[in-house]
Order: C-alpha cells, then sequence, then structure tokens
C-alpha cells in the first residue's frame, strides 16, 4: 500500500525521490505520517507521505481516512476467480504490502462456502427453457 502512495507522490511531484529536479520548488517531500485503517478483517497499519506544502491528495488512502471498506470483497472476488489462499496471501501482499494471515482468508472465504452449498444442494426445476438463435 506504502508503495502505490509513493507513486502517487512521485507523478504528483514530477520527479524521483532525491533527484535533482526537485531542489529549491518550493514544496518537497515531508517524511511519513503512520496511521491505521479499519477494515472488514481488522486494522491495517500503514504509512502515508507527506509533502510540505500539503498540496498531495492520495487516491486510494484519502487524507482523514479511517476505514477501509470492501477488502472482504476483494478477497471474495479473488477466490471466486480460483486463486487458492495462499495465491490470494502473494497477491495482496504484492498490490497492498499487507502481510494477510491465511486463517484470516479462509476465514472469509468459509461465510462464503456455506452460501455455495445451499446453492448446489438446491432443488432442480422440472423444465429449464433453452432458446437458440441463429443469426
Amino acid at each position: 500500500m506504502e508503495l502505490i502512495l509513493y507513486f502517487q507522490l512521485t507523478r504528483h511531484f514530477g520527479y524521483k525521490l532525491y533527484a535533482p529536479e526537485g531542489r529549491n520548488t518550493g514544496n518537497s517531500r515531508k517524511g511519513k505520517t503512520k496511521k491505521k485503517l479499519i477494515g472488514d478483517v481488522g486494522e491495517l497499519p500503514i504509512e502515508t507521505p507527506r509533502d510540505r506544502g500539503d498540496s498531495f491528495k492520495p487516491k486510494i488512502v484519502r487524507k482523514g481516512q479511517t476505514r477501509f471498506e470492501g477488502f472482504d470483497e476483494k478477497i471474495l472476488s479473488l477466490y471466486a476467480r480460483g486463486m487458492t489462499v495462499r495465491e490470494i496471501q502473494g497477491h495482496l501482499e504484492e498490490i497492498y504490502e499487507v502481510d494477510v494471515s491465511p486463517e484470516l482468508i479462509s476465514h472469509e472465504t468459509q461465510e462464503v462456502i456455506e452460501e455455495v452449498r445451499e446453492w448446489q444442494n438446491r432443488p432442480l426445476e422440472a423444465v429449464y427453457p433453452f432458446l437458440t438463435w441463429t443469426p
């Protein structure tokens, strides 16, 4: 997650960290701020970059944002696409730089499995309509 925010700040300034183009511009990087996002899966500690002129507006985690909602939906989406628990764990670590335990991912997917089993064991209709189309 921090890496994504770093790239957003680099794009905002138009130059990389420690690049000579940034000297004497009036606005520059000013370290990081630690914060915790509260999400569906618990607390997520992150560091957001800051700038001296306070003109940087992060897109993924906005200033003042304390909740990161929809994280469990992302896990379920990856699971629905056929990814294993370990693959989901690696993907979340790569994209969001967050270390999510396999147990947490399993817990999230277990809730859906009950619904899937109900759907799989539902009574079938006696007749299903079938339409064909020929251009």
